[in-house]
């Protein structure tokens, strides 16, 4: 069950003694936690001269509750409708008044201007009997009035049921950093609390989950409504990522079911962090060094939304200057701080707001106008390039310093052998892989026929091997100088390696006399087969030395 006492002013107008309310048609919407009063006016000027504005009196039981009111034109153009509203003061009068300025002033004797408010209420058990009202289901008509002085009110009780949940978003901390290299990051960190009637009683979900009628009230799910060009979304809390989300991509706009860990029910509060990337181009804008972002102050977190307070923080590119905010209404500005993050040198530039009683009515943009020297944007690559500069030429210093006191001739020599072996070792399997390109060749002359293709790859063959097998035996000479007993090794791989090639060789004269005719199929493969097993033998044979060395 919900309840709402307030006072209702039956008369909401006066600029002049002139001006007066010809009619007033009040709405009060009391479905959703969020109560709207919205009121239709017709104003007369029986006064000889043209009226430019109109007052509006608040009651002042409401004034610590109002979260936001509006005047607009009825019948305009919806950008062209909104009025401007001033909070002003009357001699003489307790409250909070504003001061409405007409589009163009009102002429004697015309007849405009509408202001709109929605109210209702719907289950209703009770309510005054003020004016004989009538009722019609889950509307209750008052009036109409006749004849009411200004700034007078009675007193409207009326008592109902509503069982819509009441969510509220008690604390709000929204982070928006600026990136010159393409990116805008938003963060929102959100305290949410359902603040209808709290649960009495144990909660069993799995009573919950089998009867679809219990929980009436809680909140299982909602949806925040993210820009369009929203990427690379996440939603957390301090357990780490919520996996129960989904994410649905719009033509204009990127809705999110979010959906917390545990059902609300009235007095339950729940924790998350939501983030996304937004290309910077869509919402940054320059001239020169003139750079204006313009963004929502408070985006959609759910419908009907009510946030208690919000705080903003917008975090601009290093070397940000002459920073300026217009905002579509008051905010109040913090003094600004600083933000380090990679690379930075004296931090980046943070602008603070803070605003509380927030609605959907709020979702405006707010611009930030600031100066940037372009030239600052090289600063963090030249630091990078610096830092590796630094690194590289540390290495280059290091290893080139000998910081032992006297020459150590052993360790000198076995370094040196140490270097010697490894050429040996790329050597060797070099000479090793002259075979397999060798019987690569003999394969496709086998196919082809073509003998010159034989020829060819024997002739590269002999010449390459022949040019390894120096080069491996002059670096035998040189472990042989160096009085190391690897040189035997050495010396063993060379004559393996020999009969690796006579096998080879073997094996392609023998292709030749099978594509010639005068060698039997079924005896090539059974010699060739034997070859392979020799050749293979010979090979793990040097493998094994080599892998000794």
């Amino acid at each position: 069950m919900a309840g709402l006492l307030c006072r209702l002013l039956l008369c909401l107008a006066a600029a002049a003694a002139d001006l007066q309310l010809d009619e007033a048609r009040r709405t009060l919407d009391l479905s959703t936690h969020l109560a709207k009063v919205s009121a239709e006016l017709s104003l007369a000027n029986a006064a000889g001269t043209a009226a430019s504005t109109f007052l509006l009196a608040l009651e002042p039981g409401l004034e610590p509750r109002l979260a936001y009111l509006g005047v607009q034109v009825k019948g305009e153009e919806e950008e062209e409708n909104t009025l401007e509203v001033r909070e002003t003061k009357v001699k003489g009068k307790s409250g909070k008044f504003f001061s409405v300025k007409l589009p163009s002033p009102l002429a004697p004797g015309a007849k405009t201007q509408t202001t709109r408010v929605k109210l209702a209420s719907r289950n209703v058990e009770s309510y005054t009997k003020l004016g004989n009202p009538s009722r019609t289901e889950d509307v209750i008509e008052y009036g109409p009035f006749k004849d009411i002085p200004p700034y007078s009110q009675d007193t409207l009780k009326v008592h109902y049921e509503n069982n819509s949940p009441f969510l509220t978003i008690t604390s709000m901390t929204r982070v928006i950093e600026v990136s010159h290299w393409g990116n805008i990051a938003v963060e929102e960190t959100v305290d949410l609390k359902h603040t209808g009637a709290v649960l009495k009683g144990p909660f069993s979900r799995y009573d919950y989950q089998r009867q679809p009628d219990s929980g009436i009230s809680s909140v299982k799910s909602f949806k925040t409504i993210l820009p369009a060009a929203a990427q690379d979304v996440y939603y957390r809390d301090e357990i780490g990522n919520i996996s129960t989300s989904h994410l649905l991509v719009l033509d204009d706009s990127v809705e999110m079911e979010i959906r917390p860990r545990f059902p609300l029910f009235g007095g339950w509060k729940t924790h998350y962090i939501i983030g996304y990337n937004l290309p910077s181009y869509e919402y940054l804008y320059n001239l020169g060094d003139q750079y204006a972002l313009k963004m929502r102050f408070v985006d959609h977190v759910f419908d009907e939304q009510v946030t208690d307070s919000l705080t903003v923080k917008i975090v601009l590119p290093e070397g940000a200057k002459n920073i300026h905010v217009d905002s579509p209404y008051e905010i109040n500005r913090a003094s600004d701080e600083l933000h380090y993050t990679y690379l930075d040198t004296f931090g980046r530039p943070v602008i603070v707001a803070h605003k509380s009683n927030l609605v959907e009515q709020h979702i405006q943009d707010i611009v930030v106008h600031y100066t940037f020297n372009k030239i600052l944007m090289l600063q963090e690559p030249l630091l990078v390039v610096g830092a590796f500069y630094i690194l590289f030429f540390t290495v280059i210093v290091y290893v080139r310093l000998d910081f032992s006191i006297t020459k150590d001739p052993a360790a000198e020599a076995r370094m040196k052998v140490a270097c010697i072996t490894e050429q040996v070792l790329t050597l060797v399997n070099k000479r090793l892989g002259l075979y397999r390109h060798f019987d690569e060749a003999v394969n496709k002359y086998k196919q082809s026929r073509d003998i010159s293709t034989l020829n060819s790859g024997k002739k590269s063959l002999e010449t390459e091997h022949k040019a390894l097998t120096n080069e491996i035996a002059a670096l035998q000479s040189k472990l042989k100088t160096e009085g190391s007993d690897l040189c035997d090794k050495v010396s063993e791989i060379q004559k393996l390696d020999g009969q690796v090639k006579e096998l080879v060789l073997k094996s392609s004269v023998e292709a030749e006399r099978l594509v010639a005719g005068k060698l039997k199929k079924d005896t090539y493969i059974e010699n060739e087969k034997m070859h392979s097993n020799k050749r293979q033998d010979l090979v793990t044979k040097i493998d094994n030395i080599l892998d000794a060395l």
